[in-house]
């Protein structure tokens, strides 16, 4: 081993134990990999064993294949060795939210809904991308039923618990993502975003997640919830989330909308910070009720941003909430999915989303169309108000993470569960949520980070930025 090696032969020496190796993140497993003080093999048993002894606790997967991970990890190995890694995330864990298609492994989508006995021969553009750069797949992450709502739970797979508070849910629907990546069951978390089921998550469970520009991350099949939807990183480190956003971030033929490939790697300018861009702070976005902790935290994380360098004031977008706008094509969207079911199996869905798609089904088509273009004068709007701001910052969620036995009652009033995330759907821009701090009760707070479309490079600086002055700390194991 030559001497350059040395602090990481020294660092790896120090690790404890596999529990040890299991808290790495993706970069760092991959420094290791290329010193050859860990290995592909290593890395994943720690994983596999930290999943085995957790999970339990949380309900974060709905399948792992461990013995498939360790398959692939060994080939891995093998490549590290010879010194002809595929790619950046060769030999890295990694995990798929139960929405997105992966060869051999059912795609359930926290439903009864989903005939498990059919043929699972297509990877999705994510998933296809991570295998062609030698990533080890884990296995698949829980979601609510077809991603509709903000909570942890599915008809399905039962409910998937917050780890700083297992009575609390760790919101969705990546509830099984922001779970696992929050207590490290690999470093990296493929998640979906419609409303913002990736960053509500995040910002309850104490992670990143980034949903980029619309198109950035090819999509197929194409969700029920159309240009709605996004496929995002999920990590406990921005540097991760753009290392893995190098690799889903590539083009495939199958989905006609994604944006041509980026001519730089997301990790390039992370580290350039906030100094002199010019960042409105919204606590509120002009309409939104919030609770008074999550007001005070985001405020200070804002005023961090500003400590950095950044030119920081106090700015309201000018809208009204479009939760209307929004409603339309969720609504409408959920109509379209259970449309494609046959009766028996569409009343196997929850309750709630037979209703959201009652009302989709009542939409006529007039409305719809006029949906649409008060969404293009939305986009129109925030084009011009990034004219004067790079970003705009948020609270993530206005309430910290409910409790897991939340009434139905509360599911009807608010099915997506904050009023800052769906608005930056509809507009399609890039927005992430970074830990901002800890309740009174211990619950974690998002900042949400919102730039203008096609600004993901602005955005993921000023998370890195965030992240290195103010670190989170990781829950305690729930056990």
């Amino acid at each position: 081993m030559s001497a350059q090696n040395a602090p990481l032969r020294d660092a790896a020496s120090r690790l404890r134990g596999s529990d040890d190796i299991a808290l790495l993140s993706a970069t760092d497993l991959i420094e290791h990999y290329r010193a050859g003080t860990l290995s592909p093999v290593e890395a994943t048993q720690a994983v596999l064993d930290r999943i085995g002894r957790l999970d339990r606790h949380v309900n974060a997967f709905a399948l792992l294949d461990a013995d498939a991970a360790r398959v692939s990890a060994r080939e891995s190995e093998v490549r590290w060795r010879r010194g002809e890694p595929l790619g950046p995330v060769d030999g890295v864990p990694v995990a798929l939210k139960d929405l997105i298609l992966a060869k051999g492994w059912p795609t359930l989508r926290g439903s009864r809904a989903i005939d498990p006995a059919q043929d699972w021969n297509e990877d999705s553009p994510a998933t296809a991308r991570l295998r062609e750069q030698g990533a080890v797949l884990l296995g698949k992450t829980t979601t609510s039923e077809f991603g509709w709502k903000g909570l942890g739970d599915s008809p399905l797979t039962g409910v998937t618990r917050n780890p700083w508070n297992i009575a609390h849910t760790p919101g969705g629907s990546s509830c099984g993502s922001a779970a696992g990546a929050a207590l490290n069951f690999g470093p990296l978390h493929v998640a979906t975003d419609g409303g913002g089921s990736t960053r509500l998550p995040a910002a309850h469970s104490g992670v990143f997640g980034f949903k980029p520009t619309f198109g950035r991350v090819p999509v197929y099949p194409p969700s029920q919830n159309g240009t709605l939807f996004h496929v995002t990183p999920m990590t406990r480190s921005v540097r991760d989330a753009a290392l893995l956003l190098d690799v889903i971030g590539r083009p495939d033929l199958r989905d006609w909308t994604a944006l041509p490939p980026a001519e730089i790697s997301w990790q390039a300018e992370l580290d350039q910070g906030v100094r002199g861009l010019r960042i409105a702070f919204s606590p509120k976005l002009g309409y939104a009720q919030i609770d008074p902790q999550i007001e005070k935290i985001v405020t200070e994380a804002a005023n961090a941003l500003a400590g950095l360098g950044a030119i920081v004031e106090q700015v309201d977008p000018g809208i009204e909430d479009p939760i209307d706008l929004f409603q339309t094509f969720w609504f409408a969207g959920a109509a379209k999915l259970l449309a494609s079911f046959d009766p028996t199996r569409r009343a196997l869905v929850e309750q709630g989303l037979q209703a959201v798609a009652e009302k989709g089904r009542a939409i006529d088509a007039v409305t719809y169309l006029q949906a649409v273009d008060r969404r293009e004068a939305l986009g129109r709007h925030f084009n011009r108000f990034h004219q004067d701001w790079d970003l705009l910052l948020t609270p993530t969620t206005a309430y910290p993470a409910s409790a897991i036995d939340a009434s139905e009652a509360d599911l009807v009033v608010r099915p997506i569960r904050s009023p800052f995330t769906y608005p930056f759907n509809l507009t399609q821009q890039p927005a992430a949520s970074v830990p901002a701090g800890l309740t009174e009760a211990g619950l974690p707070v998002g900042l949400q980070i919102i730039g203008a479309k096609f600004a993901d490079t602005t955005v993921l600086r000023a998370a890195r930025a965030f992240e290195r002055a103010k670190p989170f700390p990781r829950p305690l194991d729930p056990s």
